[in-house]
Parts: C-alpha cells; structure tokens; sequence
C-alpha cells in the first residue's frame, strides 16, 4: 500500500487511465482521500500525452481502452520515462498477466478487486 506523502511534500501524482466513468471516479477518490493527487485519463492516447504533461510518480492502466490499448499505451509511456505502472484489468489469463507484465507493468492486478487491496 502507497503510504500518503507528509503534509510539508507536495502530493504525488497518480494517473488513473480507465474508460468505465464510475469506477475512474472511485479509485481517483480513494487515491485523493489518501492524501494522494489523483488525475484521470479515459483511453490510451489521452494516457500517454497525460503522463508526458505529468509526469505521474504511479499510473494504474487499465488494459481494455478505447483509442490504445493499454499494453500499447504502456509500452509509449515506458519508452520515453521510468514510471511504475499497475495494469488493473478484468483480463485474468496468464497469458494475459505475461504480456501486461512484458509490456512494461510493475504489477497486475484484475477485476473485480477490493479497495483496500488497491
């Protein structure tokens, strides 16, 4: 778990690239009630102009994205700077999970998934 930056740091950055509205919303609100800044991105091109603009200390990428992919969008974004990326996809097969983790993701979680565990 992401421990919340010291109120004397500047918050972090986390984009949150996902296409379904609600569930952006909720993990960007569980990431800001952490004392965390979260920003929102809703497919895979918008992913990779956010995080060249950001420059986000985490992005937590869905797979399934409308415009890019998630695994193509994480294979720009991982080309041009070292970020940590969380795929977080209801895409559960291993071979699956090999080729998120290929891409470039630091770690692979699937959906449905518990707040807590995020």
């Amino acid at each position: 778990m992401l421990n919340a930056p010291s109120a004397s740091v500047n918050a972090r950055t986390i984009l949150v690239v996902e296409d379904e509205p609600d569930l952006a919303t909720a993990i960007a609100q569980r990431i800001t009630a952490q004392g965390w800044r979260a920003r929102v991105a809703a497919d895979g091109a918008s992913a990779v102009r956010a995080a060249e603009q950001l420059k986000p200390d985490l992005i937590i990428m869905d797979v399934m994205l409308p415009i890019m992919d998630g695994i193509e969008a994480t294979r720009r974004i991982i080309s041009k700077m070292p970020v940590p990326i969380l795929m977080l996809t209801a895409r559960d097969a291993e071979a699956d999970k090999i080729v998120g983790l290929s891409a470039g993701a630091d770690d692979y979680m699937t959906k449905p998934f518990s707040p807590r565990e995020l």
